[in-house]
């Protein structure tokens, strides 16, 4: 029985202290989605990006208009052709196919991995001034809002974060 006790003093000492501890915390939440778009960095980043690979997405999409054009002629004017017409608008067809293939796919992966650098580096200065302002502010922890399922909106960095991002150059 005197164990008992003492057992159950120990653990009710314990848990007070680990509240203690879990009070002096102090934690912020940062919605690092909302201050990526809210940074002009990343409107920086979609014009140059859009400037960069203009050229070749101007050739994609006029290919795509010929495509798209040509397969309509096909279904609107099949029955009115000869068979050598016909022939020509397949041969046609399969060449601007290929073409399209040749040049769309690959622009897709590079606009997909310039995009990735560009935002990776964006990330790693928002990234910096989370790590400044928790150190300056003494946040014991900061939290992406998504992992959060509620929290006072008073311990919400993310304006700080977009502020702090904002005057790196």
């Amino acid at each position: 029985m005197n164990t008992m006790r003492k057992t159950i003093i120990a653990a009710s000492l314990a848990f007070a202290a680990m509240g203690a501890a879990a009070q002096e915390q102090k934690i912020g939440v940062i919605d690092a989605q909302a201050v990526f778009q809210a940074l002009p960095q990343a409107a920086a980043i979609n014009a140059t990006l859009s400037a960069e690979f203009k050229d070749r997405l101007d050739e994609v999409n006029r290919l795509e208009k010929d495509l798209q054009y040509y397969l309509e002629k096909q279904k609107r004017d099949t029955a009115t052709m000869s068979q050598d017409e016909i022939k020509q608008l397949e041969e046609q067809l399969l060449s601007l196919r290929t073409e399209y293939a040749q040049k769309a796919q690959p622009l897709q992966q590079e606009m997909q991995r310039r995009q990735n650098e560009e935002r990776n580096k964006v990330l790693g200065l928002i990234q910096q001034s989370v790590n400044k302002i928790a150190a300056d502010e003494s946040y014991s922890v900061v939290l992406n809002a998504g992992a959060v399922v509620y929290i006072d909106n008073a311990y919400n960095i993310s304006e700080k974060v977009v502020q702090e991002v904002s005057n790196i150059k």
